[in-house]
């Protein structure tokens, strides 16, 4: 299946994100960076050019492994210190155990019922799950050619995904990990459009 522009390189991938997010697309990268202690062990779901390796974590000395469905993205990270893997998350295999589990701004992916791969990560976790979602997004655009941009320019070769979270519908997500002891904290990052949850195992 066909990828987007953007997924075919990792420059334009970073340029429409910086246009998409502002000041908030760097923002959003230090703060889960900030999470994450040096020395540790990464596993970072659908890491696309893996930025928060080369920009944050590469220089903590953080062993880590980057799974996308994107092989340029995994090869890219491999011929650059990290380890990346070719992963269609589709499969619902067990992903490589870490001290933590990273996903950012691609839970959406896995509508209508990502819990699956929240489930995954917490049995792969040792520390800590790590997730931050987009929940103001360009396909709620009243803009028709807008909402059509996002949809369109996000597919990584899984085909074309409408439906996104908003803040009340990924809180309805979290509310049973919640209640169950599992969610450390969560709170609105970069200038609130996206919402960071901490879950630990």
């Amino acid at each position: 299946m066909s990828t987007s522009l953007i997924y075919q390189n990792a420059l334009l991938y970073e340029a429409l994100m910086l246009v998409l997010y502002g000041p908030g697309y760097f923002a959003r990268y230090r703060e889960i960076a900030d999470l994450i202690p040096e020395g540790s062990t990464v596993t970072d779901l659908c890491c696309g050019p893996a930025t928060l390796y080369h920009r944050h974590l590469k220089a903590k000395n953080v062993r880590y492994t980057g799974l996308d469905i994107n092989a340029r993205f995994t090869e890219d990270l491999s011929a650059k210190g990290g380890r990346g893997m070719q992963w269609d998350m589709a499969q619902h295999k067990p992903f490589p155990p870490a001290d933590y589990l990273v996903m950012q701004a691609s839970l959406y992916h896995f509508l209508p019922d990502p819990r699956p791969i929240v489930e995954y990560m917490l049995a792969a976790a040792n520390r800590q799950v790590i997730i931050a979602e987009p929940v103001r997004n360009l396909t709620d655009s009243p803009n028709p050619l807008l909402a059509w941009m996002g949809r369109t320019f996000t597919n990584p070769g899984t085909g074309e995904q409408a439906h996104r979270f908003n803040e009340s519908l990924l809180d309805r997500l979290f509310e049973p990990y919640a209640h169950a002891g599992y969610v450390e904290s969560s709170r609105l990052i970069a200038g609130g459009r996206e919402k960071l949850y901490i879950l630990r195992p």
